[in-house]
């Protein structure tokens, strides 16, 4: 007999889910988050061919095939293996790990305004990561101050929040403070050097894909594909967390150990995608809060998520090269002016459910 509310349909799976076995292995798979997944994923593929034929220098579609394989035209084949391809990829990588950390930090904070870029990742990552530009002493390559300055941040934001209390606004304002902080620390630091290294470090300031390293793209991509998988291996203690306290513990839930997972992966994903973009702090704030509104508030959305994140960036860095070309506009000044008006609904607008 199947279980009260299942599907008979579904191999004895809760309505709304897909019952998957192989072996004694077997998976529940929620029915909306897969066509949630679908539907962005389909909306990212056009986005992305659109990404590499359009630009001061236009492609035919039909040119677009032959130019991945390196034949027919050589200019364009340069054009998009050499340029837009590479900056592609990173835009996905970056935009899905700023998503997807956002979604984690909300999950664990209880809060849609908990953004790694809100709570002053973002910023901290930064400073550190200018720090290592503008030549003070530190021998370290800008991703791995990245990291270390995401951390930092997250660990004073924890620490002045009633004792790692994650919960309500008063995380909210720690954060804002300790981003703020870091912000004039990193403002102070380009004051005090030479116009040529100041330049250098400008898009860590404001966000861009213009001037991404290779080998950092390489280790968010690494960084990502370990932590999706770790994320929604956590996917179900995520849901609890949206809880309180006492109903979380009563379902069984480590609490401290599992925020701890959570915060520690939110932030490695948030300073190795700063690492690659820089500050692009809103795509962590808009592409959760598009995955949320798509899907069903009885999961945590993290495909989905990291699926918008990708969708959000990649039309930011294009509007961005078209808007005002042959002038570049900084993704980071994209997102900026998109999120804005977006913050500003999210707090008017009630929420359905915790984040």
């Amino acid at each position: 007999m199947a279980p009260p509310g299942a599907d008979p349909g579904s191999g004895g799976a809760p309505s709304g889910y897909w019952h998957l076995t192989l072996g004694r292995a077997s998976l529940l798979l929620e029915r909306r988050a897969l066509w949630v997944s679908a539907l962005l994923l389909s909306a990212l593929l056009p986005a992305s061919l659109a990404y590499l034929v359009l630009g001061t220098e236009r492609l035919p579609l039909a040119g677009l095939w032959p130019a991945l394989q390196g034949s027919g035209d050589p200019f364009a084949a340069f054009m998009v293996q050499e340029l837009r391809l590479p900056r592609l990829v990173a835009a996905w990588l970056s935009g899905a790990a700023f998503a997807l950390a956002g979604c984690l930090m909300q999950s664990l904070a209880r809060n849609r305004l908990a953004t790694p870029g809100i709570i002053g990742i973002d910023n901290g990552a930064t400073a550190f990561a200018v720090a290592s530009i503008v030549g003070l002493g530190v021998s370290l390559a800008p991703p791995a101050m990245a990291l270390a300055g995401g951390a930092t941040a997250a660990a004073i934001t924890f620490g002045l929040a009633s004792g790692g209390d994650t919960r309500g606004y008063r995380f909210i304002v720690a954060g804002i403070g300790i981003g703020a902080v870091f912000g004039a620390v990193t403002q102070l630091m380009l004051a005090q050097v030479d116009i040529d290294s100041a330049n250098a470090a400008y898009p860590w300031t404001v966000g861009t894909l213009n001037a991404r390293s290779p080998g950092a793209v390489t280790v968010l991509a690494a960084g990502l594909a370990l932590g999706l998988p770790l994320a929604l291996a956590l996917g179900r203690s995520l849901a609890g967390l949206r809880f309180s306290d006492a109903v979380a513990s009563g379902l069984g839930l480590p609490l401290k150990r599992r925020r701890l997972q959570v915060l520690t992966l939110a932030v490695l994903l948030t300073a190795l995608a700063v690492a690659v973009a820089g500050p692009v702090g809103m795509v962590g704030l808009i592409g959760p809060e598009i995955a949320r509104s798509l899907s069903s508030p009885r999961g945590v959305p993290l495909v989905a998520s990291a699926l918008a994140g990708a969708l959000v960036m990649v039309l930011a860095d294009l509007v961005g090269r078209l808007l005002l070309a042959p002038i570049e506009l900084p993704v980071g000044i994209v997102t900026a002016i998109v999120g804005g008006p977006w913050l500003l609904w999210i707090l008017l607008r009630p929420s359905r459910s915790p984040a």
